[in-house]
């Protein structure tokens, strides 16, 4: 992959984080729920992190990388995809968020597989264990208050 093709992918991932960051700043403005507006907000400072983040990594092409693994629980992967409304309940603003997630990491994992170059792997890698995490941390949310019951 040449320099110039390389750019393009993370001016690609930039967009797909500005994308993200739009989403969940657009449900945490619309939605009533307190708890869901935190989050939401919370995800949207996640999502301009990486922007800065992938930024920085253009400008200063080559910065080693490295990356906590996160487990992916698969929860909310078959869970269908609620509309977007001003009563969005919770637990479906976390489906919303998790699907989100979801994509983000499974485009910087076919990043990562379609990359020749290990620093590039590396850095798609990374970037889709940030997702990963956080779609872990929304599948435990979700997990305890779809199920209650359990706990």
């Amino acid at each position: 992959m040449n320099a110039e093709a390389f750019k393009k992918i993370i001016s690609m991932a930039i967009d797909r984080e500005v994308e993200a960051y739009t989403f969940y700043k657009t449900v945490a403005d619309k939605v009533k729920d307190a708890n869901l507006k935190k989050i939401f907000a919370e995800l949207a400072g996640e999502e301009k992190k990486h922007r800065e983040f992938l930024q920085n990594f253009l400008a200063k092409e080559g910065k080693s990388l490295k990356f906590d693994t996160a487990k992916d629980y698969k929860v909310g992967d078959a869970l269908p995809s609620p509309p977007i409304t001003p009563d969005l309940k919770p637990l479906e603003g976390l489906v919303l968020a998790i699907k989100k997630e979801l994509e983000a990491m499974q485009m910087y994992s076919q990043l990562a597989a379609a990359s020749p170059d290990a620093q590039q792997q590396m850095l798609f890698t990374g970037l889709a264990n940030m997702e990963r995490t956080h779609k872990a941390r929304l599948e435990d949310i979700y997990t305890n208050m779809a199920f209650p019951e359990v706990w």
